[in-house]
């Protein structure tokens, strides 16, 4: 029951609001609530007990026991105290705090600044967006026995901002595992500092892998890399991303090793140290609204590569992943600006590589201009122009060290190249018809063409496309088989384009080679064809395409070849393409596309059939439960089935399995099952473990275990192990990193 004295403090209470306002306009009232509250005029004292809440300035301070100085805005709390506000939460058994300046020190507390959660002998609040938490630990798990936390003698805790400490011991349950001298941690930056990842590979033996993140400045950051593996060395290198408020953002790369191969004998003959690097350095900067600049430059020197052939390559055998996006990486530097209705590009590319595969194609630079389909004035004739001019070296060597024996040298052409066109969109009745005619100029320097032609080269286009649309809305509502079917409409595109190119003026027998730009030869007579077949209807007032069908091929006139004596050659058919989407439900859909080989021989069996065909039906029925399976098929190639399955077994448990099989008619490739991968994942609170067998015929069996926090999921510890690999001379198995 609440005494009389509250009503009392109450009325006090108001008044003294009142005066403070009249005094201090700037000053805000103290709300106190409790199961009693009495109020001292002489001391300016507000004392409370029981279920004592305090509201002043956005902070809310929750305790058993409670004083507080209405003027000083000085207070002493005991009793499960719990002090919150917009930055974080902090607890303890005793607490002396002042309200005005958000300054305090709380004993024997606990604290929260997500995604973190601590305890410390003491807190000392600093300021409104500060707090030290001294002889203490923090983690990310909520437990009062944490699975893993960090020690440290001070944490200092910027809520929504940065977590800073120093002389940290890392620990799992209470066994110390990691002495760590300096955490720095942005709240801002999701990743988490550390990565760490041992294991075992026959070609590297036993192997540490470890990433640490740093921070300079809030502009400035990255990862330095520092990694053993037992058979061939250290490997150490960092990382840095940037960005700046004029300049753009970007980030560098370099990693270095100088691997030794302790399996070579000991001769000169064979050398057992190998000089291996990478530096990559990538920037893009948004200089206007109108322009940017982007640019990529990769360095790779590899002397075993050099020494041993191409079966090593250093992109290959440590970064898995990037080599897997792209073997052969490109530098360059491109500026685009876009004027109001067309864009410029310059692009200066360079091989910085020599080992890279022939035909690398330098261009130092090529300026491309391009106007899109513009009308000219109030006419209803649009006009199109792209032209590129660009110097071109085509490099034909590829050896690390070039040689006077090379047969195959470089070539180098400069070129402008222009393509104009003209068209006029109208409609006849109801076809969309656009007819067009286009013409194709292309100046060569003189080394470029043969002596007895002169540039420039000039090809004639010319054509139309047309296209309509037919539809019919059928009233049908069914829920057969729970299709949801809420009307249909019915939707037919047939669209015809027709293109005919003259035989060029000069042709490419008599042009230096450089891109196909160059190897147009002959003149060409094509119409293509394409029909779409569409069903729509309405699932919760929202039109769905139910069904979608595409079909297109093209006739081609063979033209006459100068290099067949001017015998002419049958005309045809090409490819027939289909490409098909339903979605039935709203937790399945299929995709399915394929091409019917139409020309050629009837006797061939290369021809009128189905030269490949890929399905995939995908069934998601929500709450982390899917499944998939696919088809990929090739005439006399390659025939394969994939299933993968997603499933979440209770809130602690969820499995996933994928299997490859084969069914292909390949002599040397056996059939059956060529891959199968089985995961086991458990919710460990703060962390998820999982544990992984892939086996992959060929390549041998693997299976990992790999522990990852909750609250960073791309922090991970993980262990590795490769077993049953593979004789030497097929591909094991890489770790991806």
């Amino acid at each position: 029951m609440i005494s009389l004295s509250f009503f009392i403090f109450a009325y006090s209470l108001q008044l003294t609001a009142y005066s403070l306002y009249a005094q201090e306009k700037k000053d805000e009232a103290i709300i106190v609530n409790g199961d009693t509250v009495e109020y001292s005029t002489d001391a300016k004292e507000v004392t409370a007990t029981g279920n004592v809440s305090v509201i002043y300035k956005g902070s809310k301070l929750t305790c058993h026991k409670l004083s507080v100085n209405t003027q000083t805005k000085d207070a002493q709390a005991e009793g499960d105290v719990r002090l919150e506000d917009k930055e974080g939460i902090v607890e303890g058994k005793k607490i002396k705090y002042n309200f005005q300046t958000k300054k305090g020190i709380i004993i024997d507390s606990g604290f929260r600044a997500n995604p973190y959660f601590g305890r410390a002998e003491n807190v000392e609040k600093v300021s409104d967006s500060e707090f030290i938490a001294n002889r203490g630990y923090f983690t990310t798990c909520s437990y009062d026995n944490p699975h893993y936390r960090i020690k440290s003698g001070k944490i200092d805790v910027f809520p929504n901002d940065k977590i800073q400490a120093k002389d940290n011991a890392f620990y799992i349950g209470k066994v110390p595992i990691l002495y760590l001298p300096r955490y720095n941690h942005n709240l801002k930056d999701p990743m988490a500092h550390v990565q760490l990842t041992p294991g075992k590979k026959k070609e590297w033996g036993p192997y540490m892998l470890s990433a640490w993140r740093y921070s300079f400045t809030d502009n400035i950051n990255g990862r330095i890399y520092l990694d053993y593996r037992t058979k061939l060395g250290v490997a150490e290198g960092f990382g840095a991303n940037y960005k700046s408020e004029n300049f753009g953002r970007g980030d560098f790369k370099y990693y270095y090793t100088q691997e030794r191969d302790h399996t070579l004998p000991k001769d000169n003959s064979n050398p057992r140290i190998f000089q291996r690097y990478l530096i990559r350095w990538r920037h893009k900067w948004t200089i206007d609204e109108r322009t940017d600049f982007t640019s990529e430059y990769y360095k790779i020197t590899d002397s075993k590569m050099a020494i041993k052939g191409p079966t090593y390559n250093f992109l290959k055998d440590y970064f898995y992943r990037e080599y897997e996006k792209d073997s052969q990486p490109l530098s360059y530097a491109l500026l685009h600006h876009s004027f109001n209705y067309s864009s410029l590009d310059i692009l200066v590319q360079k091989r910085t590589n020599r080992w890279y595969d022939p035909g690398y194609l330098e261009k130092l630079p090529e300026v491309k201009y391009s106007l899109p389909s513009y009308q000219i004035l109030d006419s209803p004739f649009y006009f199109e122009d792209t032209t590129s001019a660009g110097s071109y070296n085509k490099k034909n060597t590829s050896t690390m060290t070039p040689t006077a024996n090379d047969t195959n040298p470089d070539a180098h052409v400069d070129r402008l190249d222009t393509s104009n066109k003209l068209s006029i969109p109208m409609k006849v009745a109801f076809i969309n018809f656009t007819p067009f005619v286009m013409d194709r100029l292309t100046f060569y320097d003189k080394k470029a063409v043969s002596a007895s032609d002169e540039a420039p080269r000039t090809i004639f286009y010319g054509g139309a496309d047309m296209s309509t649309k037919f539809y019919r809305i059928f009233d049908i509502k069914s829920n057969f088989l729970g299709l949801d079917i809420n009307g249909l409409r019915h939707i037919i595109t047939p669209t015809v384009s027709y293109t005919y190119r003259h035989e060029p003026t000069i042709g490419s027998a008599k042009l230096r080679q450089i891109d196909d730009v160059d190897t147009i030869d002959t003149s060409s007579n094509s119409p293509a064809f394409e029909i779409s077949n569409k069903l729509q209807t309405k699932r919760n007032n929202k039109s769905v395409d139910f069904a979608d069908l595409r079909i297109n091929t093209s006739y081609v006139y063979k033209p006459k070849s100068i290099s067949e004596g001017r015998s002419k050659r049958g005309s045809g058919f090409s490819d027939v393409l289909f490409d098909l989407r339903i979605l039935p439900y709203s937790w399945m859909h299929i995709d399915a596309d394929a091409t019917y080989t139409h020309s050629g021989a009837r006797s061939d069996p290369k021809y009128n059939h189905f030269s490949n065909g890929n399905y995939d039906i995908n069934f998601d029925f929500g709450n982390e439960r899917s499944f998939g399976v696919g088809q990929r098929y090739e005439i006399k190639g390659g025939n394969e089935i994939t299933y993968d399955l997603k499933w979440r077994l209770t809130p602690k448990w969820k499995f996933s399995a994928y299997q490859r099989y084969y069914r292909g008619h390949e002599t040397n490739r056996a059939r059956g099952l060529r891959e199968q991968e089985y995961t086991i994942s458990r919710d460990l609170h703060c962390w998820t473990w999982d544990v992984t067998y892939n086996v992959k015929r060929g390549y041998g069996e693997s299976i990992w275990f790999v522990f990852r926090l909750k609250a960073f999921p791309e922090l991970e510890f993980n262990f590795n192990q490769d077993y049953h690999a593979p004789k030497p001379g097929s591909q094991s198995a890489s770790v991806v990193r």
